[in-house]
């Protein structure tokens, strides 16, 4: 129960009570007699009735007390508690990670599969596993990124690449967002820019260069070599080429199948999936490969058994060997499929053409990576607009003569 008080040195009254758990004391102006006291116990009286009923508004009794900003920061506290109380019942990260995983690789390729397995296991679940999925904090992840930049990689910087890290990263906004939506919890993952990735480098071989490859590489390799130099084929599209898939009536490649880890499945993306055309040498070299391989395997390049070929084995035991005994550059396989690129640039090759037959599903791609190679793309002097001109102002002085002839 609440008190009306007097303060010794002032005599003025006070009125002393309990509310949410915690005492307060609200002082006023009124004389300490008989008539205020009596009016502040009333008052006192309608207050304690509305904190009965719960309906009790500190602000509508005392809209100047120095305590609603009090009351206002002990609210946003309890609020957060109560938010923090929330969190903390949601699953652990392993155990939802382990959910989501499962719902969602249905909708994935093989390969992709793997990789998502691969880093949730090896990456997100040893860093998160123990933490439930609401109690993961922006700093929380802000450090896992910095950790992860640290560990060790395959590339020339000798820790992981920005690309490695924003497919780590892409996972885990992925768990957070599907939990946050369960859950009813704000993400964390939010302002989170992914890592800027370095343009990509190429080193395309010439075509002086694709020749002597092509001469000098082992007999049973050469036709394989054809194929990849002049189609722009992928490792694994190459690598996973069926003879079901070579039209020799129309002169085309079938594009359908890749090979990852030594099973073929579904290409890359859908704009992968695609026809080109047998260019000369290419018709040349998949008929004498049909010879060698056509009634062996169901691949048209494979090892002595007919199953596919091991692109790392070929790669270390014929590829960089080749290039060795050449004297040229050290270069990864791929570079043949930005060679077979830029040379179908260099020969004045419509882009929207050369991107269809690379399998990319628009021409931003190809003006990335090889818009030096492109004729007059890259030309900043105004020349062809000059010769547009000079061209259109050569007609118009042309057919003026002819009208003054008439």
């Amino acid at each position: 129960m609440g008190k009306v008080r007097a303060r010794k040195e002032s005599k003025k009254l006070f009125i002393d009570f309990r509310y949410d758990g915690q005492r307060f004391r609200e002082q006023t102006l009124l004389d300490d007699n008989a008539k205020n006291r009596k009016q502040l116990e009333q008052l006192l009286q309608r207050m304690e009735a509305k904190m009965l009923l719960s309906e009790f508004n500190y602000s509508e009794f005392f809209p100047n007390s120095s305590n609603l900003q009090k009351l206002k920061t002990d609210q946003l506290i309890n609020t957060a508690d109560l938010q923090n109380a929330s969190n903390s019942n949601t699953p652990l990260f392993n155990d939802f990670a382990t959910q989501w995983f499962e719902e969602s690789k249905i909708q994935w390729r093989a390969s992709h599969v793997r990789n998502v397995s691969s880093i949730l296991d090896s990456s997100l679940k040893p860093a998160f596993g123990k933490k439930s999925m609401g109690e993961i904090s922006k700093a929380d992840i802000m450090a896992f990124r910095a950790k992860l930049s640290k560990r060790k990689g395959r590339g020339a910087t000798g820790v992981v690449s920005p690309k490695t890290i924003n497919s780590h990263m892409t996972i885990l906004r992925m768990v957070l967002g599907e939990a946050a939506e369960r859950f009813e919890f704000e993400t964390p993952y939010k302002n989170i820019k992914p890592l800027k990735l370095q343009k990509t480098h190429i080193e395309p071989f010439s075509l002086q260069e694709v020749q002597r490859i092509i001469d000098s590489v082992r007999p049973d390799y050469r036709n394989y070599y054809t194929v990849r130099f002049f189609t722009g084929m992928r490792t694994g599209e190459v690598d996973g080429l069926k003879w079901k898939n070579v039209d020799f009536a129309k002169r085309e490649i079938l594009v359908r199948e890749t090979l990852i880890n030594g099973e073929t499945e579904y290409t890359k993306t859908d704009g992968s999936q695609r026809e080109i055309p047998m260019f000369g040498q290419v018709y040349d070299a998949l008929k004498t490969q049909y010879a060698a391989t056509g009634q062996k395997s169901a691949y048209v390049f494979c090892n002595q058994l007919g199953g596919p070929l091991d692109h790392n084995n070929v790669t270390k035991r014929v590829w960089y060997p080749l290039l060795k005994a050449l004297g040229l550059t050290k270069r990864r396989p791929y570079q043949t499929r930005h060679t077979a690129a830029t040379l179908f640039l260099a020969s004045g090759e419509n882009p929207e053409w050369v991107a269809r037959m690379l399998g990319h599903s628009s021409t931003e791609m190809l003006f990335k990576v090889y818009s030096r190679y492109v004729p007059n793309a890259t030309r900043m002097d105004g020349s062809a607009f000059e010769r547009l001109l000079g061209n259109t102002s050569s007609a118009n002085v042309q057919k003026e003569r002819r009208h003054e002839t008439v």
